[in-house]
């Protein structure tokens, strides 16, 4: 695939380094120069210098034949006329935006092929504060994933000594589980080793282990692995950026809320913008300031501005002055690499997180989400299985009898997926819904066509062969 990226920035260069090891033709575009010589120097791709918003910089970027044009600029204005640019001059096939405003995120018909021809539009500060979102949830958690609009969970925790499954052979977790209740062990990291799970695999104190289970499952399973931490209550946040104001926006209702911001004309907006949160003007470095505001009584620090080592230096603050748990945004992956699990429990790569919606309209074939795992190491991927036993390597056959390659593992599958299932209307009236039939792959399972399959790539190379295995015959459309 003919691909161009417009921005060589955190998320331009991220989305260049996934897709050049899947062997695409790659073309990334910046007015930085020194920016593409570095990229150029690591990746095996080409460079154009220029802005991405005028028609002689997409042409000489190779416009004209282009399978996908990826515009993660910093600015929407230049992502968007790069877009419509690319769609009524050029007729590349599928344009990708990335996009901050909500005037455009909010109306949709804006985006449609006759006004700027955005295909798909993402916005990397949404994707994050869900993800934190999640992670506030599973206070447990390293990394929080979900499939299938939320039917399926799969939640990364370090099993601890004194664990019913650490020592164990996984086949045993099925014993320790309620009647009905089923989950999959999709992957184990041991000293930073990938080792694909089997029934004998044993279990080990500080195993990194990812489970996958039913949403309505997914915390009686994790129970298996490990402690369950205290319910997080009350959240200081260091950073009033488009972060640190989304997540505070969106937890305000449900959790004691204190933001600390260094701007001042940035903290007066939050507070006007804020209902039930306190809005500090202040440095979230200042350990005074921190145990003026009861740190040590805090659950959760936030550590959310654009400055990677403010947000390391007030993370570990707050950790050493008593915090009970401590997540920080941290640009530079080989930062984030290097301090998560020491003073800071979790740190956020920005790019790596919201990178699968991106791939998630590159890859080949029906995929319907992608979650890049272990710093980009590996992927997990949603992807819908078409066709019939004479048209589909999958279709129709067990798990155990279809060539996957070694490090791939399937470990669910969402069937029905349309038929949408009333549990029970709520006492304010609002009703639970429940999207398909979630079965937990074993063996045995067959794949039958319309399932929503999950699959754990041990490493990114296999991801190729997957999808290579879910593509049917040309013949069946």
């Amino acid at each position: 695939m003919k691909v161009i990226i417009l921005g060589a920035g955190q998320v331009g260069a991220s989305v260049a380094e996934g897709l050049v090891s899947e062997e695409n033709d790659i073309t990334v575009v910046d007015s930085d120069r020194a920016r593409l010589m570095q990229l150029q120097d690591k990746l095996d791709l080409r460079t154009v210098a220029g802005n991405a918003a005028t028609p002689s910089v997409l042409s000489e970027a190779g416009a004209a034949d282009a399978d996908l044009v990826i515009a993660v600029t910093q600015s929407d204005q230049t992502n968007l006329v790069a877009c419509k640019l690319a769609q009524s001059v050029y007729n590349v096939p599928t344009r990708i935006a990335r996009l901050r405003s909500q005037d455009f995120l909010s109306d949709p018909s804006l985006l449609a092929p006759d006004k700027f021809a955005v295909d798909h539009a993402i916005c990397p500060e949404m994707v994050i504060s869900e993800y934190i979102q999640r992670l506030i949830e599973f206070p447990e958690a390293l990394q929080v994933m979900q499939f299938a609009g939320g039917r399926v969970f799969l939640v990364a925790v370090r099993a601890y000594d004194g664990g019913l499954l650490v020592g164990k052979p996984i086949r045993d977790m099925r014993e320790h589980l309620p009647p009905g209740m089923d989950a999959r062990i999709a992957a184990i990291y041991r000293d930073e080793q990938a080792i694909q799970p089997e029934g004998e695999t044993l279990i080990r104190a500080g195993d990194e282990v990812f489970v996958l289970a039913a949403a309505e499952d997914i915390r009686p399973v994790l129970r298996e692995l490990r402690r369950m931490m205290t319910a997080v209550r009350r959240i200081m946040i260091g950073g009033a950026g488009n972060i640190g104001l989304r997540v505070a926006a969106a937890l305000e209702s449900r959790y004691e809320i204190k933001l600390i911001e260094n701007r001042p004309e940035r903290a007066e907006l939050a507070a006007t913008q804020l209902d039930n949160t306190l809005v500090l003007a202040g440095d979230t470095t200042d350990e005074a300031l921190l145990e003026q505001e009861n740190i040590d009584d805090m659950d959760l620090f936030l550590a959310l501005t654009n400055d990677d080592e403010n947000n390391i230096m007030s993370a570990s603050l707050a950790k050493r002055m008593g915090c009970k748990r401590v997540v920080a945004i941290v640009n530079r992956r080989a930062y984030a690499e290097m301090i998560q699990g020491g003073p800071i429990d979790i740190a956020i790569s920005p790019a790596q997180v919201s990178i699968g919606h991106l791939l998630a309209h590159v890859r080949r074939g029906d995929v319907v989400a992608v979650h890049s795992l272990r710093r980009g190491a590996a992927e997990a991927l949603e992807i819908v299985a078409h066709g019939d036993a004479q048209s589909s390597q999958v279709v129709g056959r067990r798990i155990d009898r279809i060539p996957f390659p070694e490090g791939v593992t399937v470990a669910a599958l969402v069937r029905n997926f349309e038929q949408i299932e009333v549990l029970r209307v709520r006492d304010d009236g609002t009703v639970e819904r429940r999207a398909g039939h979630v079965v937990i792959a074993h063996g045995e399972t067959v794949i039958e066509s319309g399932d929503h399959v999950i699959v754990f790539c041990l490493s990114k190379k296999l991801v190729r062969k997957v999808e290579a295995l879910f593509q049917v015959s040309v013949g069946f459309f």
